[in-house]
């Protein structure tokens, strides 16, 4: 399991409830996402599993990492969305069916699991990723298990949006805030990656203290990305319109979502950036290409729009900045 870096403050919180006698059956991890809330829910979890022992980190050759490592420890139980949609999307929700036994109910659901007494820790651990997946049954069932929780049975909620949970989930959870990183721990989480170094100084820089989102764009190309975005400013439609073209069918390729989560990422920073050079019509031209460029970058996902369409239209509207 990948080592921990930043977030003191969680983990000293976190591990002094238990070896201090007041542990809370609920936990709601909060932060943006790419933070590493999940990787310190399952740190947490092989904690607990290992019998908290004197570090936060245990060792990869304890029987409960080796467990958690495989996927396989017993008294361990994730609950995320799970499977595809009719029409062959990835599901967005957790469902009731993965809690409650149901005719097509997948083999292992959450309310069996913590039926059960633990089978070889002293705990069992639940990790829900992310909590505001949970569609409306599921949430109303976790909130059960909140209110009435099974003996030594620990719960881990994972929200990048706390808001959009149950204010009666959220209540009978202890809070644990996440912050952004510094770079240092930004370049220190990529520093044990094989990212390319060409890349690591943007990479820093767009992950904006979220090591996860640097993690996900690692590989994208973005350096060589971020030059052909920078030849497109200013260049008239006759032009640009071939290398915008170019630049949408590079993004719609199969395997290529990390360059497509990068463009959206850099065009409206790119065009924010040349606008704070700008004055008086300009500048206002700018912004409104800035403005557009952003709304059209926010939409694109939520909305599932044409990748290539939106790369097409996002490259237009940096060619439309004046230089």
């Amino acid at each position: 399991m990948s080592r921990l870096i930043g977030h003191a403050g969680p983990v000293a919180a976190f591990t002094a409830a238990f070896t201090g006698g007041r542990p809370h059956h609920g936990w709601l991890l909060v932060g943006q996402q790419g933070l590493g809330k999940a990787l310190f829910a399952r740190k947490a979890a092989t904690w607990l599993l290992a019998g908290a022992p004197a570090g936060f980190d245990v060792p990869d050759d304890h029987e409960a990492a080796r467990l958690m490592a495989a996927g396989s420890h017993p008294d361990f139980f994730i609950l995320q969305p799970d499977g595809e949609t009719k029409s062959g999307l990835k599901r967005q929700e957790i469902r009731i069916l993965q809690i409650a036994r149901r005719k097509d109910s997948p083999p292992r659901v959450l309310r069996e699991f913590i039926a059960e007494t633990a089978s070889i820790a002293d705990r069992k651990l639940v990790v829900i990723d992310a909590a505001e997946d949970l569609n409306e049954n599921a949430a109303n069932a976790v909130l059960k298990m909140l209110e009435e929780p099974p003996d030594r049975t620990v719960f881990l909620l994972i929200s990048h949006s706390p808001g959009r949970l149950l204010p009666t989930i959220r209540s009978r959870c202890r809070a644990l805030r996440f912050s952004r990183l510094p770079d240092a721990d930004v370049r220190a989480v990529l520093a044990g990656t094989d990212v390319d170094g060409e890349d690591d100084d943007l990479l820093v820089r767009l992950a904006a203290g979220c090591p996860g989102r640097a993690l996900s764009l690692a590989g994208a190309g973005i350096s060589a990305l971020s030059r052909e975005l920078a030849a497109l400013v200013g260049q008239p439609v006759a032009r640009a319109n071939p290398a915008a073209l170019a630049l949408a069918r590079s993004v719609a390729q199969k395997g290529r979502e990390a360059r497509y989560a990068a463009l959206l990422d850099q065009v409206p920073a790119m065009i924010a950036a040349r606008a704070q050079q700008l004055d008086g019509a300009a500048r206002g031209q700018a912004l409104a290409e800035w403005e557009q460029a952003s709304r059209l970058a926010r939409e694109a996902v939520p909305l599932q729009l044409e990748a290539a369409q939106v790369a097409w239209r996002l490259a237009m509207h940096l060619a439309a900045v004046p230089t």
